[in-house]
């Protein structure tokens, strides 16, 4: 018998590249059908996953033998290796470089969980980007705005 024993859960949040609003409804449910998917193979529990069409919002519990970032790459580069594989997007589809993730005690799981799932609610009243930087200032973390969202560069 294992003498290792973790519960460790993660609030994570990426967005599309640009924030493009490439997460569709018709692609919605199959991409996190798929990311779940990603996540068991990675040994991982998705609890709860939302967002809407620029981003996403995972509630997933990662092992212990896995670095936090070498997850979230894997999630990310192979959702939209599928996203692009399906041939049904218009462009290429891409996620931003980077994300946030938080920890999440048992505690607060259920509200946490909420919060993913409500994610049409939320954005009634403020956007990704007002959603993002509350959460860093929430969780204490420092930032320097002008790293927080790429901008695209025309021209």
């Amino acid at each position: 018998m294992a003498s290792t024993f973790t519960c460790l859960d993660y609030h994570v949040v990426f967005s599309t590249k640009y924030r493009k609003p490439s997460i569709q409804e018709a692609l919605r449910q199959e991409l996190y059908q798929y990311l779940g998917g990603i996540v068991r193979a990675e040994h991982g529990c998705l609890r709860e996953i939302g967002g809407m069409p620029d981003h996403l919002h995972l509630l997933v519990g990662i092992p212990p033998t896995i670095a936090v970032s070498d997850a979230i790459r894997v999630f990310k580069t192979n959702s939209s290796k599928w996203v692009n594989e399906r041939g049904d997007q218009i462009g290429k589809f891409q996620w931003q470089p980077g994300f946030a993730a938080f920890t999440v005690s048992v505690s607060q799981r259920e509200v946490v969980s909420q919060y993913v799932r409500n994610q049409q609610e939320h954005h009634r009243q403020r956007s990704f980007q007002e959603e993002f930087l509350g959460l860093l200032k929430r969780h204490q973390i420092e930032y320097d705005p002008k790293y927080v969202f790429e901008q695209e560069h025309v021209g």
